[in-house]
């Protein structure tokens, strides 16, 4: 395909008009639609929407506001939209956005996937320099809220989707957008249930530099709380200090630690072993009472290959043991179901394919996607998108200009390979 350039007039230059008042033009797969607003219009239009999630249910919001947007600009390309409501999250919703399909019913399609989550971490609007949900360009930047993580994703694939015509297409494209990956990932795990179109491949927007990215940890936070019994600290005997047993749990869980960093390894990972991290303790209330009540907060990563729901039982026997020993009550209670660990083939056809577009070498993340969800439904899946995971979740965060044009012509060209030409 030609190069693609987003920075002519109309595309980028938001004082340039959008072209829907110009003569009308054939849209071909080598044309950008003229329905689509110029690209910082776009993302500007993203960003100033609010789409916060977080378990915190005074700062969660609703993400329909970003959801209608996309199926609107969706539908004026040309895909059939289904807007799909979560059912236990009022206010929240899916978008799964179609175009084009097999053209022979009896041959297995290839088709690709665009995904991405339309949610943000909530923000403190006293830490930025400028309006947080205001788009504002300075130093080849775009900073806004969900600039990077992930809104901008959004308008690099429907500009890609954009040079292309229904008809030009062999195996579906569709274009997907979640609710509450900052959060649960409600709207990834509700995707099993949503019919998605068959396609062979899915790409998962995240930052990751146009980096293609074939594994990341999985991820599981758990409280566990003891609870025992208060009284006057002058005789132990009055009370059962849960302080004393949550002790002993600690204790225990960095043993866990250590076994797990003994057994498994992979050297693909900068940090190349399971973690355990001890984040927060909430105990007792005064020093001269029997802690009545502990409550410890862990985050645990696992490698690809690791059975997480192994682990977590493992984890469990141990922790009851403590204690039963220790005569307290134990909970533990996830703050959302664990992401699992993904792994996709590093020699595989997808990631081989996006290493040869954007000539940089395949890696590892840190941080949890979305992307086992979209493997679990069969797809061969990367994670790879514009933008730096370490302007993400801070005050300030933004997207360089100069890795939108890149962007753009690899999503293009895995569109032609995989939905349009014979793969």
């Amino acid at each position: 395909m030609p190069t693609l350039s987003l920075f002519q007039p109309g595309i980028l230059d938001p004082l340039h008009e959008t072209g829907q008042n110009a003569p009308p033009l054939e849209r071909s797969c080598h044309q950008l639609d003229m329905n689509l607003p110029p690209f910082k219009h776009m993302l500007s239009s993203l960003v100033s929407e609010h789409s916060v999630s977080c378990t915190d249910t005074a700062l969660d919001q609703s993400n329909t506001g970003v959801i209608l947007r996309l199926a609107d600009w969706c539908e004026s390309l040309g895909f059939d939209t289904r807007v799909i409501p979560l059912p236990e999250s009022p206010g929240k919703a899916n978008l799964i956005a179609t175009l084009g399909g097999p053209q022979d019913p009896g041959k297995a399609p290839c088709g690709l996937v665009l995904a991405g989550h339309t949610d943000t971490v909530p923000f403190d609007e006293n830490l930025w320099k400028n309006n947080p949900l205001q788009l504002t360009e300075q130093d080849d930047r775009l900073y806004g809220l969900g600039s990077c993580d992930m809104k901008g994703f959004f308008a690099v694939i429907l500009h890609a989707a954009a040079q292309f015509r229904a008809s030009d297409l062999k195996a579906p494209l569709s274009i997907v957008a979640t609710s509450d990956e900052e959060s649960s990932m409600a709207g990834a795990r509700h995707l099993a249930e949503c019919d998605l179109p068959t396609a062979r491949f899915a790409v998962v927007g995240e930052p990751t530099g146009l980096m293609p990215v074939y594994a990341h940890k999985g991820i599981a936070l758990l409280s566990i709380t003891l609870e025992g019994a208060s009284g006057h600290s002058s005789d132990p005997e009055l009370g059962n200090n849960a302080l004393d047993a949550m002790h002993s749990v600690m204790g225990e869980l960095m043993a866990l630690r250590q076994q797990l960093a003994q057994q498994y390894r992979n050297p693909g990972f900068a940090v190349d072993v399971p973690t355990l991290n001890l984040g927060c303790l909430r105990a007792g209330d005064n020093p001269n009472r029997i802690c009545g009540q502990a409550e410890l907060q862990i985050d645990l990563r696992l490698l690809p290959g690791m059975n997480t729901d192994e682990v977590l039982e493992d984890l469990q026997t141990r922790i009851s043991a403590l204690a039963e020993r220790h005569a307290t009550k134990l909970t533990i209670t996830p703050f959302y179901p664990p992401v699992p660990p993904f792994g996709s083939p590093q020699q595989g056809e997808l990631i081989s394919t996006l290493v040869h577009l954007s000539g940089n070498q395949a890696g590892t993340v840190a941080f949890g996607t979305e992307g086992p969800f979209f493997q679990a439904l069969g797809m061969e899946t990367a994670i790879f998108g514009p933008g730096s995971i370490d302007q993400a979740h801070q005050p300030d965060e933004y997207l360089s200009l100069k890795q939108i044009e890149p962007a753009t012509q690899v999503v293009s060209e895995l569109i032609q390979r995989y939905c349009v030409s014979e793969f």
